[in-house]
């Protein structure tokens, strides 16, 4: 098979998204905006051996591709649409883009997202998915409007992803559900679409809680301070490791695609809407930085989350 030809039987999909004017098969795609909204775009690499470990099953490693993307769309409350792929393949393995594929388009399909266009090359494997939704003309969340006195707030169980990944590289037994969050991640792109209406900052958790607060924190002009007895330890985590270990996932593990924001005190009241179990951590406060406290005592941690060139 030809460069094309793979493309074609792996990634050439009909949609029935109407605004996809001329699809996969021309130098480029033709997408309709619709005038009263607006266009929002995010893109990741993947790397094998960087992001995921050597070996990882090719439909998990299609649907993580896609998914941290989804994660950056739904951060930004906004309505994800269309994907551009770019993938760099050590050789031409069929079963292997099969899988890969499968894993892609049963992600994609759940939030009625097209594969719109993209490139295929030969080379180490990496997978770049470029993501573009769509957000009202003046709804779209930031990381900049985090005030003091907003209550901060993480969703789910944050730290599993990081246990996951430990437990595939020291083979630890009964941990599949770990690994599960830390291969397949959901993206809470619905949670992010009721946010809108309630938060005053966001961002997905990527590279570390402490991490991503902190970038709300310094694009706010503000500092956050975390009360480390308000951290959701998940049950499943917290029966593999102890309590100082879990904390360091929670706070600075990454891969959680969880999403992290605050919310002043005067929409608390609309939390109870939410699709999705969040916990309050910690609140905005003046100043810079963040900050972590237990019984009142500051605690530092020296890792604060995961940096590609540190």
């Amino acid at each position: 098979m030809s460069e094309f030809d793979l493309i074609a039987k792996y990634f050439k999909r009909d949609t029935q998204r109407g605004d996809v004017l001329l699809n996969v098969g021309d130098d480029a795609a033709v997408l309709q905006v619709p005038t009263n909204r607006r266009l929002v775009a995010a893109v990741d690499t993947i790397v094998e051996g960087v992001h995921f470990p050597v070996g990882t099953d090719a439909a998990a490693i299609g649907h993580r591709a896609l998914a941290v993307n989804l994660s950056d769309i739904a951060a930004m409350g906004a309505d994800p649409a269309w994907i551009t792929l770019s993938l760099s393949l050590p050789r031409r393995d069929e079963a292997w883009l099969d899988n890969f594929s499968r894993g892609l388009f049963a992600l994609a399909n759940r939030f009625n997202v097209a594969l719109v266009g993209g490139d295929t090359v030969r080379g180490p494997l990496n997978v770049t998915v470029q993501a573009l939704g769509l957000v009202e003309s003046d709804g779209w969340l930031t990381r900049s409007g985090a005030k003091p006195g907003d209550a901060i707030f993480i969703s789910g169980s944050p730290g599993e992803a990081a246990a996951g990944l430990q437990a595939i590289q020291k083979s630890i037994p009964e941990s599949s559900v770990l690994i599960d969050r830390f291969l397949w991640p959901e993206p809470r792109v619905h949670l992010g679409r009721a946010l809108r209406e309630m938060a005053s900052a966001a961002i997905d958790v990527s590279d570390g809680l402490l991490a991503d607060l902190g970038h709300i924190a310094e694009q706010s002009g503000v500092a956050a301070r975390i009360d480390l007895a308000s951290l959701p330890i998940s049950p499943t985590m917290s029966k593999l490791f102890d309590r100082n270990t879990c904390e360091r996932f929670v706070l600075s593990g990454g891969d959680d695609y969880e999403l992290l924001f605050t919310v002043p005190k005067n929409r608390l009241l609309l939390m109870k809407s939410l699709p999705l179990q969040c916990t309050q951590i910690g609140e905005v406060i003046q100043g810079s930085g963040v900050i972590c406290h237990r019984s009142g005592q500051p605690v530092e941690f020296v890792n604060r989350g995961y940096d590609h060139f540190a």
